[in-house]
């Protein structure tokens, strides 16, 4: 009996010790590491409106800022002189070439039945109109379909596509490829239904991409209510005219940048946490929507941290690229100048949905790495944004995503985002300041964490 109890008590005690070992080399869960620096971000974040204000002298000083134009370059030196100030690091305007396209002067007319000025927004990229404009009827077509059934009846005549908002990415193919599809048809210009849900006599614009194999013919953007209008006179037999006017053209391509800033890795500075959103813009509103606010939301994120003190294992860097909204050179450029380095991009996060009440975070990536995401989001419940969803990504990030590079973007509230998409409405007072706070410090926790955690965030195999 001794012996068996020595025996006994050797084992138990190998076992403590093989227990404390294991205890040991597994660190703690994620929520318990973090959670006292999420909460003090998250502090930071929603204890003022600092994103809102930033945000409100970026598009009261400069307005709209469309690719080529002085007012996006002169934003992009006022933003790179503040970071400066701030003391961010690397900070930087990484040269892009940027299409330069210029609205001009435009109207349209209702000259029959009766006249009637119509609001009209050209199409990013189109042709202008002759000197003299245009005037013919109009040919109002519910759908591709439609204009293939009636399309002997196109010939001279001004297609117009009235076609509801039922979701963008169905919806906006009659901005983008309407033109060429009215041209094959023998129009002389086209006109589309604004991409929108909601209209108070607002057009929206948006770029058009024209078909090599097409004549290229002005194109604009009516309102929902003058494209019913035009429908209900055709639907009566009354022939609607109108003359169209557009002094639209391209110059040559301009000089642009992104915009980056870091705070560098203090253990892998070559691994990098990427986060930001678009600085230009169309050339009606303030852009602040549509991207400045995501923009700035990353900025402040990686202020709030420098302001903390907070310096992670990899770095975070924040980009604000260019050209979106007509031509995505800002993407491609980031991609080719960062492409030996790709490999070491471990996330990239776009916020361009709109800075409104964040829910949380969309993901594509490894179901592993999504797992340590929705670990990270659970420190966000206080605000309302824990949730982890799939289906991250982003026009600006999808050239790293295609790379392999994981991809993310903020789940928000968009039920109003298309109701001033790309359109003179998109301006500050759409934005609460709380909101804005919200998605800073959403930003700022999950940034921060997954920059800094011991693992970094696995990949796809094979990506």
């Amino acid at each position: 009996m001794p012996r068996f109890r020595h025996y006994s008590m050797l084992a138990i005690l190998t076992l403590i010790v093989v227990r404390d070992a294991a205890s040991q080399s597994s660190p703690p869960p994620l929520t318990e590491q973090y959670r006292a620096i999420a909460d003090r971000l998250i502090d930071a974040a929603t204890g003022d409106s600092a994103a809102w204000h930033k945000l409100a002298r970026l598009t009261d000083r400069f307005g709209p800022r469309l690719s080529g134009s002085k007012a996006l370059e002169d934003a992009i030196d006022w933003i790179l002189a503040e970071m400066k100030k701030e003391g961010l690091e690397n900070v930087r305007g990484e040269p892009v070439m940027v299409p330069h396209w210029v609205r001009g002067d435009e109207s349209a007319e209702l000259t029959a039945p009766r006249p009637q000025p119509l609001p009209i927004l050209g199409l990013g990229h189109s042709v202008g109109t002759p000197e003299g404009g245009i005037e013919a009827e109009v040919l109002v077509v519910k759908s591709f379909d439609d204009l293939a059934t009636r399309g002997a009846e196109a010939r001279g005549k001004i297609v117009l596509f009235n076609v509801p908002f039922v979701a963008y990415g169905a919806t906006v193919r009659y901005r983008t490829e309407g033109a060429s599809a009215a041209a094959r048809a023998g129009a002389v210009a086209a006109l589309v239904r604004s991409v929108t849900p909601h209209s108070l006599s607002t057009p929206h614009t948006g770029r058009l991409l024209y078909d090599s194999a097409a004549p290229r013919i002005p194109a604009a953007a009516v309102t929902v209510e003058d494209a019913m209008l035009l429908a209900r006179m055709q639907e009566r037999g009354e022939k609607p005219r109108l003359r169209l006017r557009m002094g639209a053209r391209m110059l040559p391509d301009a000089r642009s940048r992104n915009v980056v800033a870091e705070i560098r890795g203090s253990e892998h500075p070559d691994e990098i946490v990427v986060m930001g959103g678009h600085i230009d813009s169309w050339d009606v509103g303030q852009g602040a929507m549509d991207d400045g606010g995501g923009c700035v939301v990353a900025w402040e994120a990686l202020r709030l941290m420098k302001r903390l003190g907070l310096r992670p294992r990899r770095t975070i860097r924040v980009v604000m690229w260019t050209n979106e909204e007509n031509g995505m050179r800002g993407a491609a450029a980031y991609r080719d100048t960062h492409r030996a380095a790709v490999d070491r991009h471990v996330l990239a996060i776009e916020s361009d949905n709109g800075v409104f009440k964040p829910a949380g975070f969309a993901f594509t990536g490894s179901d592993a790495a999504r797992a340590r995401i929705a670990e990270v989001a659970s420190l966000l419940a206080r605000i309302e944004a824990d949730s982890a969803a799939p289906g991250g990504g982003g026009a600006d990030i999808a050239p790293l995503m295609e790379l392999g590079v994981p991809g993310m973007s903020p789940i928000v509230d968009g039920s109003r985002y298309f109701w001033y998409h790309h359109s003179a409405a998109d301006t500050m007072d759409k934005l609460d300041p709380n909101d804005m706070a919200r998605v800073t410090a959403a930003l700022a926790v999950m940034t921060y964490i997954v920059a800094d955690m011991a693992e970094r965030l696995p990949r796809a195999a094979g990506r």
